[in-house]
Formats: structure tokens, C-alpha cells, sequence
């Protein structure tokens, strides 16, 4: 179970950035169910992405795991800024092809 909880973090803080996102960026929301499903993708994407360069937990969790001796507070951290940033830019992405092909 342990091995997961990083991509659980970062799916969570990814639903929380898209919604965050969509309320500060109005022009760009995509309603709450489109903010949070852009936002687990984003918050996934952004997880995984700051894992790969060593922040976070998200590249290899089972690798971090070892080799820390489980989650400590800078991994959770990580994953939790990794997911809220990326869902909420991932959000802001999509919110503008949406709004750019609905001005065509």
C-alpha cells in the first residue's frame, strides 16, 4: 500500500489544483467534474514528472521507498506540490484549447 500512496497524493492534490485553478481562472473553467478529472490527469502527469527529477516520489516510488525507509514528510510534500501544480496547469491548458476552438 505504501508504494501508492504517493500516486494517491498526487491524483487528490491534482483533483484540488484543477479546482483551485478553475476558480481563480474563470475564463478558463471547465466546470467542477472538467476541473477535477483535467486536474488528476495534470496532478498524475506533474507527480510523475517531478519523481523523474528526484523531487517528490512520484518517478519510482517503490525505489524512493527503499531507499528512504518509507514516506517522509519531504516526499509527501513533493507529491502534493507536484499534483496541485500540474493539475492546475493542465486545467489552464485545456480550459484555453477549449476556449480557442469554441471562438473559431
Amino acid at each position: 500500500m505504501e508504494e501508492y500512496l504517493p500516486l494517491i497524493i498526487q491524483l487528490i492534490s491534482g483533483a484540488l489544483g484543477g479546482n483551485v485553478a478553475g476558480k481563480l481562472l474563470k475564463n478558463l473553467s471547465l466546470g467542477t467534474v472538467g476541473n477535477s478529472i483535467s486536474g488528476i490527469l495534470g496532478g498524475g502527469l506533474g507527480g510523475y514528472l517531478l519523481g523523474m527529477l528526484g523531487i517528490g516520489a512520484g518517478g519510482d516510488p517503490t525505489a524512493v521507498a527503499d531507499a528512504a525507509g518509507g514516506m517522509d514528510l519531504s516526499s509527501i510534500l513533493g507529491s502534493v506540490a507536484g499534483g496541485g501544480v500540474g493539475g492546475g496547469v493542465l486545467m489552464a491548458i485545456i480550459g484555453a484549447i477549449k476556449n480557442a476552438m469554441g471562438k473559431s
